[in-house]
């Protein structure tokens, strides 16, 4: 019993560790962030994405939601070009696990130590934000997440929001 326990709470803290969005940046050495004060989207790279337009508006609204906190402010000649991109993929989890007990196997007598091996499927994004100087058409910075997805509709808004201001957590670089 205290087994049966032990590996619940273990998939428990696995399955809530997978929560965390993982986010790495690259940036332009010589850019000047400080001068970066308004922003648009690459609309060519909207309408490129192969994701549902619902799961679009999801992402364009958390950057929206999420810019002004950064100093930034939409406009119709932009500082910088907000340009997107999606990636999925099923991550295969496999859980191997060694049990005690006595029973029979492919031997001819009986077996100690017999154990299971368990594989599961999630859903893995990546999204990519990139910042591209809206004057010399030059990427600037990249923001990446990645994480699980979620398939239930009630909690895509709040997933697509986090892996957002996950990403943006990073923005501006800290310059060295």
């Amino acid at each position: 019993m205290k087994l049966l326990k032990l590996l619940s709470l273990l998939g428990f803290f696995i399955l809530t560790s997978c929560a965390s969005v993982s986010v790495n940046t690259d940036y332009d050495k010589k850019a000047d962030f400080a001068s970066f004060k308004t922003y648009a989207y690459s609309k060519n790279s909207i309408d490129k994405l192969e994701i549902s337009d619902l799961d679009k508006k999801r992402i364009l609204y958390a950057i929206d939601d999420a810019m002004p906190a950064k100093g930034f402010s939409k406009s119709e000649t932009p500082d910088v070009l907000i340009s997107i991109f999606t990636k999925e993929r099923e991550r295969v989890n496999v859980y191997n696990s060694m049990g005690w007990g006595y029973g029979y196997g492919w031997g001819w007598g009986p077996n100690l130590g017999m154990g299971y091996t368990r594989t599961t499927t999630t859903p893995e994004g990546t999204l990519y934000i990139d910042m591209i100087d809206a004057k010399t058409k030059e990427l600037v910075w990249q923001g990446i997440g990645t994480g699980y997805l979620t398939t239930d509709s009630e909690r895509k808004d709040e997933r697509i929001a986090e892996f957002v201001a996950k990403i943006l957590e990073k923005y501006p670089p800290i310059v060295k």
